[in-house]
């Protein structure tokens, strides 16, 4: 019998986002509008769609996050830190865009035999991260599931010309990491900080020209950057700052690092290393060019498809 399409596992994370949202720019510039301009100032594609406001300086920005179990956290993990993991990815996605946090709504689903106790427990960690972040939770849904999820959407603000796309690389970009790459497996998945702080100590001191943050790993998350850009990464692999104990392979792929990953200009890349005020290791692992660089070993982390 002749197989009906492709599976999700040949196709791939990636390719299934870009073939759903194909027909969405259409439905984009048909939306409410205010004097003929369009809300959406972003959508698909990036960390957070955004959008307009009534302030010509300030825009919204918007993000929807899910964790599931036995995908994101496995059912013995502490529940306060799966309820702080599912808030704290979004603030990740609202930090890399240039913008700070307001408000969340959270979607649990769960089924009738799940215990209150260890609910109970996952909404103090989401709870203590709010607080740690200055989010407001304004409300959400609960539903049945055979499987214990939570979905958050967030809101948040930035300065309209402080907002940091993924798709504003320049050629000749110096590249820059946070932190240090690898180690997810080990449980640093659970106990990460989205950097807030450095993200606006960077738009406000040296604005990148992109940013994002590593969710998926290096690899993965450098090849949307290049595809964005239509530009190549050239990366100095003996500089990329590595989780101790972690070997490289582990740090390109293996993802939930919720690390800053950015560019802006080479020239300024020698003033942001000395004015850098953070005890946070920042490293420049490479630059962006027109030139072909050779394919980073490993793909990163893609719900569909397994190594």
């Amino acid at each position: 019998m002749q197989r009906e399409g492709k599976t999700l596992s040949e196709i791939g994370e990636d390719e299934l986002v870009k073939r759903l949202t194909q027909d969405w720019p259409e439905l984009i510039k048909n939306s409410a509008t205010i004097d003929g301009n369009p809300w959406v100032i972003l959508g698909a594609g990036d960390d957070c769609a955004v959008l307009r406001t009534h302030s010509a300086s300030v825009v919204q920005l918007v993000k929807v996050d899910a964790v599931v179990e036995n995908v994101h956290f496995l059912p013995d993990a502490p529940p306060e830190r799966i309820g702080w993991k599912a808030l704290a990815r979004a603030i990740s996605d609202i930090a890399a865009m240039g913008g700070y946090p307001v408000s969340a709504l959270i979607t649990l689903g769960t089924h009738g035999d799940e215990k209150y106790e260890r609910i109970n427990r996952i909404y103090r960690g989401i709870a203590q991260c709010a607080r740690e972040f200055k989010v407001a939770l304004v409300g959400g849904e609960t539903t049945a599931s055979s499987v214990l999820f939570l979905s958050v959407t967030m809101t948040g603000l930035a300065e309209r010309n402080k907002v940091c796309p993924r798709c504003s690389v320049r050629d000749g970009d110096a590249i820059f990491v946070t932190g240090e790459l690898g180690g997810s497996l080990r449980g640093k998945h659970l106990c990460f900080t989205p950097r807030l702080v450095e993200a606006q100590w960077l738009v406000d001191n040296f604005k990148p020209n992109a940013m994002m943050d590593i969710s998926d790993g290096l690899a993965k998350d450098l090849a949307r950057l290049e595809l964005a850009n239509n530009l190549h990464a050239h990366i100095n692999f003996e500089a990329v700052p590595l989780t101790e104990g972690c070997t490289l392979q582990e740090g390109l792929c293996d993802g939930e690092d919720y690390e800053l990953l950015f560019t802006l200009p080479q020239r300024k890349a020698k003033a942001l290393c000395a004015a850098w005020p953070f005890r946070l290791a920042l490293t420049q692992i490479g630059v962006m060019t027109k030139k072909p660089a050779p394919k980073i070993s490993g793909h990163g982390y893609d719900h569909f498809v397994r190594s």
